[in-house]
């Protein structure tokens, strides 16, 4: 089938307007680069996200807790893929995959206060820091770190 030069140049332009349209339009944000963390959460694997970083639909309706955050993963992870909740705007994918976190076995664990005096900024708690609470408050620290509420201290 044989097309006019006006019929080609037409085809050109209109693809190339598609080609330019694509490249400006906003990229999704694919699973792979949201850490969903694991399910240790209380109410993780029961059909809602239950991660306060996320929005949408897809989300509980009860009140949202910071240990829950990376803590649901299953659940966030399935309702990402479906688009039934999205990172809140603001929300860091900041990548935390180098620090040794610890466990959430210290005393003051999961009190949404970092407690590990490795680390400086506005997530740290106000009290005394302990040499006992050094990788011992992994969710709190990791989350105000993630957030970008924390620093690893230079020395």
């Amino acid at each position: 089938m044989k097309f006019s030069a006006k019929t080609l140049t037409a085809m050109k332009a209109l693809t190339t307007a598609c080609i330019a349209l694509g490249l400006t339009l906003p990229q999704p944000v694919f699973a792979q680069d949201v850490d969903f963390g694991d399910d240790s959460s209380e109410w993780a694997i029961d059909g809602e996200c239950d991660d306060p970083r996320f929005t949408g639909p897809g989300m509980t309706t009860t009140p949202l807790l910071d240990s829950d955050i990376r803590a649901d993963a299953t659940d966030c992870k399935t309702a990402f893929d479906q688009g039934r909740i999205e990172l809140k705007s603001g929300s860091s994918t900041r990548d935390s995959s180098r620090i040794a976190w610890g466990d959430d076995n210290g005393e003051w664990a999961n009190d949404g206060e970092c407690d590990d005096m490795r680390f400086e900024g506005p997530g740290m708690t106000t009290t005394p820091l302990l040499v006992e609470d050094v990788k011992h408050d992994a969710s709190d620290c990791r989350s105000a770190y993630e957030a970008g509420k924390l620093e690893l201290r230079s020395s």
